[in-house]
């Protein structure tokens, strides 16, 4: 059996303990926003954490860079969890911080092959909402005009943000505000069309199957006809040749009785004379 590379086994191994953080990441972040008068220690080791958490996934973006053959086309094919790891640093907000976060986590779960499109698109919806919610929340909170004041708030607005309905009734002011909600808005779009391409391939692949099954049907009942076809043209065969048959041995049989008739005439002629002699 053929040996992994070195990369794929990482990645096999890390996969679990980096979704462990996110996990970590998430309630870190959450903490200090829901409870905004948390202690000071409280929020440092939020702020600790999510530091870590951030730290370790640019470990293992370092550590992927090094197992690698082709170090150039990884670079060129995972830019964004390059720019995932860099984006922090330049501006270590911790709005970046969420942002990087959610990337590096989306792009390791895509790599896990036993995570389906189902519940990767499910997950993408909490983790969104989720993180969403708290994002404007934090932002929006400290307003003067904002009306985004509670959690309940937050996680409405977020709702029906994502799926584009928009009551109205709660929006940011804020342009940093606006932002994340253009951010949230396409993230929906993009999620529906997901879960509509999604079920339409089901369907697609249910009605391909469906037609699979018929054409075989039909297969097998034209090959039956066709037997029973190629059987009828054999007992027709057989049919005309035993009546040629027996049309020709009908006329043997229909001698035998004259000569048995002429015998029987003799035989009656010479009784007849024998009779009539003195």
């Amino acid at each position: 059996m053929k040996e992994l590379p070195a990369q794929i086994r990482w990645e096999r191994r890390t996969q679990r303990p980096l979704l462990a953080l996110a996990v970590a990441f998430a309630v870190a972040y959450a903490v200090p926003i829901v409870m905004p008068d948390a202690s000071r220690t409280v929020t440092r080791t939020c702020t600790l954490v999510e530091w870590v958490v951030w730290g370790s996934f640019a470990v293992d973006y370092v550590v992927r860079l090094l197992l690698t053959d082709h170090r150039r086309r990884f670079v060129r094919t995972h830019w964004l969890d390059l720019c995932a790891v860099i984006l922090p640093m330049l501006q270590p907000l911790r709005l970046l911080r969420l942002v990087s976060t959610l990337m590096l986590v989306g792009r390791r779960a895509r790599m896990a092959s036993q995570i389906k499109l189902t519940t990767y698109v499910a997950g993408s919806v909490v983790g969104l909402l989720m993180f969403g919610s708290l994002a404007v929340l934090s932002v929006e909170r400290d307003s003067p005009n904002g009306n985004i004041k509670t959690l309940g708030d937050a996680v409405w607005w977020s709702f029906t943000t994502m799926t584009t309905v928009g009551y109205g009734d709660h929006a940011p002011t804020t342009g940093l505000g606006r932002v994340l909600a253009v951010g949230l808005m396409l993230s929906g779009i993009a999620l529906l069309g997901v879960v509509t391409a999604n079920i339409a391939a089901w369907f697609i692949a249910r009605f391909e199957k469906d037609d699979a099954e018929e054409r075989r049907q039909t297969a097998a009942i034209e090959a039956l006809t066709a037997e029973v076809r190629a059987l009828r043209a054999q007992v027709t065969t057989l049919s005309a040749a035993g009546a040629a048959r027996t049309s020709g041995s009908a006329p043997m049989s229909g001698t035998v009785p004259r000569p048995m008739a002429a015998e029987s005439g003799v035989a009656g002629t010479e009784a007849l004379g024998g009779a009539g002699a003195p």
